[in-house]
C-alpha cells in the first residue's frame, strides 16, 4: 500500500482540503480523526469528534482502541485499498496511525502549508477560534447528529479539475470544543464603524455590514467630507487599508473584501 501523510496544527483546514488533495495525488482513501473514507464516503471507523474530551479524542484518532482499529483494518482489506492519506497534527501522529493500522512506512510527508495558502490557514484558524467549527470530509447524511447537540450543518461539495464531484464536507462543533470565543456580529460592526470614524476623510458612517461565509466581507456606507484634499481614489484606498489593519490587529485575520459605498456630505 502507498501511504502518504498530511500534517499541520489543529484548526488550519487540513480536513477542508483533504478530499481535493487526495484526488490530486490519485489516492483513494483517507484516514481523518478515526474515520476511514474511501472515494469521499465514510466506510468504517468512529470519529474522534464524537468524544467528550480532547484526551479521548486523540486516543480515538490514533486507533488505540482494539475494536475500532480492527474494524478499520478489516474495511481496508475488504475495499482493497492500495493508497491512503493519513491526516494528523504532526508526523509523529501520522507515523503512529500507520504503525497502529499496520500500513507500512509512509512514502511521502506533506504539510498543510504545501496545500493551503497562508490566507486560507489564517481564515481556518479564525473560524476555529471564534466559532469552534470543525470540518469532517464526509457527507452530511453520514454524520450521526445525536452526537452533536450544538451544531451540525452541510459544508461544501468538492469537485475535481474536470468538475466531477469527489465528495462533500460537513461542519460540526464537537462537545469537547469549548476553547473558542463566540463573537457576536455586532462586535465586528462596532469595530468597523470605529475604524471608519477615525479617518479624517469620513464625515459620517451611515451603515456597516459584516458577512462571514466563503469570504469575510465588510460593506461600508459612508459620507465623505468636502472639499477633498488629494485624489479620491487614493484617499478611499487609504481608508480601506486602515480598516484592514485595524481588523487584522484585533482578529489576526485579513478581510477578504471591503466594499465602500460613498456619498458626499453636504457642503456647509
Amino acid at each position: 500500500m502507498k501511504v502518504y501523510s498530511l500534517s499541520g496544527p489543529s484548526g488550519t483546514g487540513k480536513s477542508t482540503s483533504a478530499l481535493a488533495f487526495a484526488h490530486q495525488l490519485g489516492v483513494e482513501a483517507i484516514i481523518d480523526d478515526g474515520l476511514l473514507i474511501v472515494n469521499g464516503v465514510r466506510v468504517a471507523g468512529v470519529s474522534a469528534k464524537f468524544e467528550k474530551n480532547t484526551i479521548t479524542a486523540v486516543r480515538r484518532a490514533i486507533f488505540t482502541d482494539e475494536v475500532h482499529r480492527e474494524a478499520v483494518q478489516k474495511a481496508l482489506a475488504n475495499y482493497q485499498v492500495q493508497s491512503i492519506l493519513l491526516i494528523g497534527t504532526s508526523n509523529k501522529m501520522t507515523n503512529s496511525i500507520a504503525k497502529q493500522l499496520a500500513l507500512g512506512p509512509i512514502a511521502h510527508y506533506y504539510y498543510v502549508e504545501d496545500i493551503r495558502s497562508l490566507k486560507e490557514i489564517q481564515k481556518a484558524r479564525f473560524i476555529r477560534q471564534t466559532q469552534g467549527k470543525h470540518v469532517m470530509p464526509i457527507p452530511y447524511r453520514q454524520v450521526e447528529q445525536n452526537f452533536f447537540k450544538r451544531l451540525v450543518q452541510k459544508g461544501m461539495e468538492i469537485f475535481g479539475p474536470k468538475r466531477e464531484k469527489i465528495g462533500e464536507t460537513t461542519i460540526v462543533r464537537p462537545d469537547f470544543q469549548r476553547e473558542y470565543i463566540d463573537i457576536d456580529k455586532s462586535v465586528y460592526v462596532q469595530l468597523l464603524t470605529h475604524s471608519c470614524r477615525q479617518q479624517a476623510l469620513v464625515h459620517k458612517v451611515e451603515h456597516v455590514q459584516f458577512l462571514l461565509g466563503e469570504q469575510a466581507q465588510a460593506i461600508l456606507t459612508i459620507q465623505i467630507k468636502l472639499p477633498l484634499d488629494g485624489s479620491l481614489a487614493e484617499r478611499l484606498y487609504a481608508l480601506q487599508q486602515a480598516v484592514q489593519q485595524e481588523f487584522y490587529q484585533h482578529f489576526d485575520y485579513e478581510l477578504d473584501a471591503i466594499h465602500l459605498h460613498v456619498k458626499a456630505a453636504k457642503r456647509p
